[in-house]
């Protein structure tokens, strides 16, 4: 079957709409609710539970749940149209707290407990379900089904308070719309191509830029501006632009304190990793210092080299000498050291990462490698995409390899630039999961990936920053946690594969030699200071989770602790300044407290994997598709640990990540 064949099949494929109105979002919200507690009240009035009355109606019921909710949910990041974000936003505070109520009935752990203690260990179920039901009378348990009736209430109440808040705080930073304004002067040094993406405007009548907090706008000031004031004030400015997530954050890591006391445990952070890896804060934190222990060598040596270009720097332009290196020096003289003693301009390497042409390419790395096929939608149906930027893409397996041959197995979304109101970062949105239906057909999936690259002009097309390519690839390469798509990222760093994908925006031509040989070898310049960074954000998070008791639950001062710790940790200073960065720190508001780490942790095994599976030859297709078949068609059907040593073929370990990252390789 060739490629214009599936292109028929793909457009002929039903696509999900977005089409709701607010009205409609929390009509639909409050559906969902009726029929989830509907669901659990017959669940609760089972008298005989068994795999047929119990385990499979729950997971079908959950699998059709989250078939509507994570569509309803997903409004408020990207949707252009505040009133459907904010609906999305109370749909989601609707559908928590209901989940909190749910997740709190006696009744209905007693019937999924009887079921648990009547099968475990036997073969009544598949190993799938059976580890679905188990992780369901843990779930109970760990939301204080053991506890006495006042107990119980106390957490549901927290609970519902803390689901409240962690919203807020998302909405806080998607809605954040800051903007400063500076003159051609002060922005001295940024490229004209990056100044004129910029609004002209005029300020007691002088003409200004207007810059705002997006990654597009705020990164090249900080990099590329001469005038350390309008970094300082780029810089301070950007920490500081969510002040009201402040209070937030403290009465989240209040609430979770509170309620690891009522449910038994030391430590809010005790209660999260029971269910990680990693199992104990003991272990995480003994880690994360041993990665202290080895990276502030080399980022000392680092930060020196970096202090003595400053002070060159500030001689050769006739300025004051300055011994001290600050937060807002660094993105700064870094490039300046990149240009200067590795010749890699990332402006000029940007020209040849187009952006179409490059998700082109990328999109290919991943057909060969896995044995699929992503056919491009066009958008004619424009209730099928929520803004005219987004792209779809129908994917297809099984080209080559295996059966059955071209099958449809879901659709991706590429929303790639900036707007007002939109998720300011990089993720995977998982919008449906896939799942076997009851009559043995199967819901396929489809996802979305929310990324914020500079929008192309008439004149020339959006270029992507070799960071910016490695970010694509990260996040297309997301399956449990952040070890997929940390593998994945070796690729944009592999010297075939970069000329691969690489294709000049007028030439075509791709990188040259000797660009390629510098940016290579660039790879691990001020790699120290950048996992320090890394470390910062780790142990701040795992500093207010474990807070053990009420004395020191009251001594923590946020602000201290944030600025201290960075001094401390990354080395660099602030000026005495007080900055307030953890009011964007997004992943310990929600969903990845006590779990910052895991971006460090997870390195281990995808360096290892790397090295193991890919390194000798990353386009290997019988490589390719041992992955696709081990890691990532199991989903969360299996242990992470038991996928990695069948992949492995032994115990993963952290001898390459070592060698990665202490640059002994």
């Amino acid at each position: 079957m060739g490629d214009s064949d599936l292109e028929i099949i793909a457009s002929s494929l039903p696509l999900p709409q977005w089409t709701q109105t607010p009205e409609e979002i929390l009509a639909e919200a409050r559906k969902i609710i009726a029929s989830d507690v509907a669901f659990y009240d017959k669940i609760a009035a089972v008298q005989d539970p068994t795999v047929e009355n119990v385990l499979q109606p729950t997971i079908e019921d959950e699998n059709s749940s989250y078939l509507a909710s994570n569509k309803l949910t997903f409004y408020q990041y990207v949707f252009p149209d505040k009133a459907v974000r904010d609906a999305s936003t109370e749909a989601e505070n609707l559908l928590d707290q209901s989940a909190i109520e749910q997740n709190l009935r006696v009744d209905v752990f007693k019937v999924y407990n009887e079921l648990w203690e009547k099968i475990k260990g036997t073969n009544a179920t598949d190993p799938e379900s059976m580890k679905f039901l188990e992780k369901t009378v843990k779930n109970f348990k760990r939301n204080g089904l053991a506890l006495p009736e006042e107990k119980r209430d106390q957490v549901k109440k927290l609970k519902m308070r803390l689901a409240d808040l962690q919203t807020q705080f998302a909405k806080n930073s998607n809605e954040e719309n800051g903007r400063l304004t500076f003159t051609l002067e002060e922005l001295a040094g940024v490229p004209e191509s990056v100044i004129d993406q910029f609004e002209k405007v005029t300020e007691d009548g002088q003409e200004k830029y207007r810059v705002t907090f997006k990654y597009p706008d705020i990164l090249p000031v900080l990099k590329y501006a001469k005038e350390e004031a309008t970094r300082k004030t780029a810089y301070i400015e950007n920490q500081n632009k969510v002040p009201e997530n402040v209070p937030i954050l403290n009465e989240i890591v209040d609430i979770r304190f509170k309620l690891a006391k009522l449910l038994n445990y030391e430590t809010y952070s005790d209660f999260v990793l029971e269910e990680r890896l990693a199992k104990t804060p003991r272990n995480v934190l003994s880690f994360l210092e041993d990665l202290k222990g080895k990276l502030t060598p080399v980022g000392n040596r680092e930060l020196q080299k970096l202090k003595d270009l400053k002070k060159q720097y500030l001689l050769k332009a006739g300025l004051p000498e300055q011994d001290e290196y600050f937060a807002w020096d660094h993105a700064f003289y870094s490039n300046l050291l990149l240009e200067q003693e590795h010749q890699v301009d990332h402006q000029k390497i940007s020209e040849f990462f187009p952006l179409d042409r490059t998700i082109s390419k990328m999109l290919g790395f991943y057909e060969k490698l896995f044995d699929v096929k992503f056919v491009s939608v066009n958008n004619t149906d424009s209730s099928s995409v929520w803004h005219p930027d987004v792209r779809k893409y129908a994917l297809f397996s099984n080209i080559e390899h295996g059966e059955p041959k071209n099958e449809f197995r879901g659709w991706i979304f590429f929303d790639l630039h900036p707007r007002d109101g939109k998720y300011t970062h990089a993720a995977k949105f998982e919008l449906n999961p896939g799942f076997e239906k009851p009559d043995g057909s199967r819901q396929t999936p489809f996802c979305a990936l929310v990324c914020n690259f500079t929008k192309p002009k008439k004149e020339k097309p959006s270029l992507l920053r070799h960071s910016e390519v490695t970010t694509f690839f990260h996040e297309l390469g997301h399956d449990f946690v952040e070890c997929p798509s940390q593998m994945l990222e070796f690729w944009t760093w592999s010297p075939n594969e970069l000329r691969e994908l690489s294709s000049h925006y007028e030439t075509g031509q791709p990188l040259t030699e000797e660009l390629l040989e510098n940016l290579i070898k660039s790879k691990r310049v001020n790699t120290g200071l950048a996992n320090l960074r890394q470390l910062h954000f780790a142990l701040f998070d795992m500093h207010l989770h474990t807070i053990a008791d009420e004395q020191g639950l009251a001594a923590v001062d946020f602000d201290k602790l944030w600025n201290e710790l960075r001094e401390e940790i990354t080395l660099i200073g602030n000026g005495g300044l007080t900055t307030r960065g953890y009011g964007t720190f997004g992943h310990i508001a929600g969903g990845y407290e006590s779990g910052y780490y895991g971006y460090l942790y997870s390195q281990v095994f995808a360096t290892d994997i790397y090295y193991t599976h890919f390194k000798e030859d990353p386009m290997n297709v019988e490589r390719g598709l041992k992955y696709r078949d081990t890691i990532l068609k199991n989903g969360g059907s299996k242990e992470v640990l038991d996928i990695l040593k069948e992949l492995l073929g032994r115990e993963p370990n952290a001898k390459a990540f070592t060698m990665e990252l202490l640059g002994s390789v």
